[in-house]
């Protein structure tokens, strides 16, 4: 494929001048278009989409009607404008400092004889060299802008599309809860009305997160102070009668995923019905859960001031809660500790704020 002959536009009302140009630069493998003044190589400018590009200015000072600096004025308002050289006999320096802070990509002073022909064809092609560069580093920045628009238009749709996921997957854990309280409700046998009460429980506190979720602006964590509060509330909600009214909660505003949240909501909602059913066996007392930051760890203690270890193991349990409070911990790579000194029952986890690294053992008991 042959490369296209490039154009100059030679600007200069001396003609004698301009055909020593149009010889030197066609030896040299350019098109020269002449142009006898400013207002022609405007006019001539401004006609290039239709007669063919001009691909490079070459345009003198000494002109009558518009000056070299006065035409420079209007190419430079053109879209789209030629790179130019600016070309004058005059040794005055403020004259070249003028063009190119107006936007002149060279500067360079002629002769009569033609002399300077050879460094006007070495502007020329440095002129092009610039306009290509910068030509492709905005094609670049463009590209760049539309891709950063594609990517945050993607983004956007997938947050909208994640938040519509939590939305629907916490209304469906809403109605399994709703169900399961129903069923509950109309349980004649206490057995069944405990396990289906629990099992509420259970899909609630995964519903609460999913429910963080699609209410945030972070779809990436859960704030476990908010997170854990709503969950109490609903373990109120749910009780029979008081014996929760003085469930309370104790917890800094901190920020785990969901996934990792979930965990904690289940082992919560497990030990407070816990205590719940074993604590006070003559009615309802305080319980207390409470989440605070210790370095890199997070502490998580669910608190009575019940009968503690002097309670009778119940012949119903089936152990479940314990095997899902150690599963959950285990997914939490948690600590599980009894505190033996106190009077009741203080069950405290230990866990990081992110997942620990793996081969790392961890310890579950419960109640």
């Amino acid at each position: 494929m042959n490369q296209r002959t490039p154009t100059l536009l030679y600007i200069d009302d001396d003609g004698a001048l301009a055909r020593l140009v149009d010889r030197g630069l066609t030896r040299r493998g350019y098109r020269v278009v002449h142009a006898a003044s400013g207002e022609e190589g405007l006019e001539r400018i401004r006609r290039a989409g239709t007669e063919g590009g001009i691909d490079v200015i070459a345009l003198d000072q000494y002109m009558p009607g518009l000056d070299g600096l006065e035409t420079l004025e209007q190419i430079m308002a053109i879209p789209g404008a030629p790179p130019v050289v600016f070309v004058t006999a005059s040794q005055d320096s403020n004259i070249a400092v003028t063009a190119l802070k107006a936007g002149a990509a060279d500067y360079l002073v002629k002769d009569v004889t033609g002399d300077f022909i050879p460094l006007l064809h070495v502007a020329a092609e440095s002129a092009l060299r610039q306009a290509e560069l910068q030509k492709a580093r905005e094609e670049a920045e463009a590209e760049i802008h539309a891709s950063r628009d594609r990517y945050a238009a993607l983004a956007a749709e997938r947050e909208l599309l994640l938040r519509e996921v939590n939305h629907r997957v916490g209304n469906s854990l809403q109605i399994i809860a709703s169900l399961l309280h129903l069923q509950a409700s109309s349980a004649a046998q206490e057995e069944v009305k405990a396990a289906l009460t629990n099992a509420m429980g259970r899909v609630a506190a995964v519903a609460q997160v999913h429910r963080r979720l699609y209410t945030s602006q972070d779809l990436k964590s859960v704030v476990l102070n908010q997170y854990l509060d709503s969950l109490l509330e609903d373990l109120r909600r749910s009780a029979e009668g008081n014996r929760m009214s003085r469930l309370t909660l104790k917890a800094e505003p901190i920020e785990i995923d969901p996934d990792r949240a979930v965990a904690v909501g289940i082992i919560v909602n497990e030990l407070v019905m816990n205590a719940v059913k074993y604590a006070y066996p003559d009615g309802a007392g305080p319980i207390h859960v409470e989440l605070n930051a210790k370095g890199d760890d997070l502490l998580l203690s669910i608190t009575d001031d019940g009968v503690g270890d002097n309670v009778k193991a119940d012949p119903r349990s089936t152990g479940m809660g314990q095997r899902i409070v150690a599963a959950m911990a285990a997914k939490l790579d948690a600590s599980v500790d009894r505190d033996p000194a106190h009077s009741g029952t203080r069950i405290t986890l230990k866990f990081g704020r992110v997942p620990a690294s793996p081969g790392k053992t961890s310890t579950a008991a419960a109640s």
